[in-house]
């Protein structure tokens, strides 16, 4: 055995079974036409090894980064080129990841930390596209006229420590720049009292407010999101807004064992605690709406007050209302169905119902937020949670100042839902907001009147 530095490049197919089944001879045909006139040449030329393959895919190492990147770069384009005559859904794509160090040579395999790096970049890659660590972004950087775009931190099967992620696709968008107030926020991590590693910043200065979780979060690549940037940046503006990535999705740890309505009040106390809060405010937006209730029902002596966006205190589940409980299956049915395919459709379910006046790029962004915030089994169990959350007993002890806020036309939680949120609270106040959207997302309907309803509020409760 050999252990040295290379550049390492993972490949699959994308959708193998699906084509094969669709057309095995005629894609078994195609894939060695390429093989012998594109990829093999170009792996010759960039001085690639290619040390296995398996039916859908491949991995290979080079002799720099610069190397792997061009070789994969020129594979992709002309593959885009050469697929471009059929159908969607018959062509042949692939994803690539590539990462650079230390590896094992053991006879004809390579193994080793930087292997399985390369193999969970390839994972993150969108169809025809290419991943890659910093370390790699940083060493072709200015050698290769090619945008990526950051991804921010990842959390991957099996890697313990979040890596940052560069991304290419073919279809290049050009990358929103993060707002200036982002570069305030420094990741840091805490535990909750069961041990797991939570990732957690704050913005801003002034009167502390903690944001409840909501249906996934991932608290650097929000600030690029055309949906989230601006949002978490007006409010840093009135405010230290403390957030973080609630278990399971995010930067926090993946893998856990128990997501339920009281570890999350847990994970609050311990962002709390770590980021120094003692009485603040609680902001929640959706199912954190009914989580903070929660909270501040156990702890009234930490809670100033509440802000609550588009939320319910009564999950899908437990409204007895049928419509509600024909989304959540049909959530569950589109989860399960293809949350993990490079196919939008299954997450664009949510998009739409999100934000059904969301633009292509804003639409585009929050699908992919979802595809690598968390994974589906994940996903899985927080709508499960979420769907049985009932916090209405909670509601009723509360007394405190606390402003619900909800968009008119919101078609994923009804203004009714947040009608019997302030009935709930004796000391809430009630604002509709005009739009249809359960984001507030600028240049839309709602975002400005959102921000002139919670600035006076804001300024009502500082000490």
């Amino acid at each position: 055995m050999e252990q040295r530095l290379s550049a390492i490049l993972a490949s699959d197919m994308v959708g193998y079974s699906r084509l094969m089944e669709a057309d095995e001879l005629g894609v078994l045909s195609r894939q060695k036409t390429y093989r012998k006139d594109l990829i093999d040449p170009e792996f010759a030329r960039n001085r690639g090894k290619i040390v296995k393959t398996t039916g859908d895919g491949l991995l290979a190492t080079f002799p720099s980064v610069q190397n792997a990147v061009r070789c994969a770069l020129e594979i992709q384009k002309e593959m885009g080129r050469k697929e471009l005559d059929l159908v969607e859904d018959r062509r042949i794509r692939f994803r690539v990841g590539i990462n650079l160090g230390d590896v094992i040579f053991d006879d004809d395999d390579i193994f080793g930390d930087g292997v399985n790096v390369a193999a969970r970049l390839e994972g993150l890659a969108e169809p025809g596209g290419i991943c890659v660590s910093d370390i790699v972004h940083q060493s072709v950087l200015d050698k290769i006229d090619e945008p990526f775009r950051d991804m921010g931190g990842q959390r991957v099967k099996n890697i313990t420590r979040p890596i940052r992620v560069w991304q290419w696709t073919p279809n290049v968008v050009q990358e929103r720049k993060a707002p200036e107030i982002s570069y305030q926020q420094r990741v840091k991590f805490c535990k909750s009292a069961d041990g797991i590693n939570l990732a957690w910043a704050s913005t801003g200065t002034g009167t502390p407010v903690l944001k409840a979780p909501n249906w996934l979060n991932h608290i650097e690549y929000e600030w690029t999101s055309p949906v989230w940037g601006d949002f978490l940046s007006e409010f840093s503006k009135l405010c230290r807004l403390v957030r973080f990535d609630q278990r399971g999705n995010g930067l926090s740890d993946w893998d856990v064992d128990d997501i339920s309505e009281d570890r999350m009040i847990d994970d609050m106390v311990a962002v709390a605690d770590a980021s120094g809060l003692d009485r603040f405010g609680l902001f929640g937006i959706s199912q954190g709406s009914a989580f903070c209730v929660r909270f501040a029902a156990r702890y009234p002596e930490r809670v100033k007050f509440l802000i609550l966006l588009g939320g319910y205190v009564r999950g899908r589940m437990m409204r007895g209302n049928p419509e509600a409980e024909q989304f959540y299956e049909a959530s569950r049915a589109m989860v399960s169905a293809g949350w993990g395919s490079p196919n939008p459709i299954y997450r664009q379910f949510f998009t739409s119902s999100y934000m059904p006046d969301a633009t292509p790029a804003e639409s585009a962004s929050f699908d992919e937020m979802q595809r690598i915030s968390a994974s589906p089994e994940t996903a899985l169990r927080i709508m499960a949670m979420n769907s049985k959350v009932d916090a209405r007993a909670d509601a009723r002890k509360l007394n405190v100042p606390t402003l619900v806020l909800h968009v008119q036309g919101d078609m994923a939680a009804p203004i009714s839902e947040g009608r019997e949120t302030a009935r709930e609270i004796a000391t809430a106040e009630f604002v509709e907001l005009p739009g249809a959207n359960h984001c507030m997302i600028r240049g839309h309907a709602g975002f400005d009147e959102f921000f002139h309803e919670i600035g006076p509020f804001l300024a009502e409760q500082q000490d």
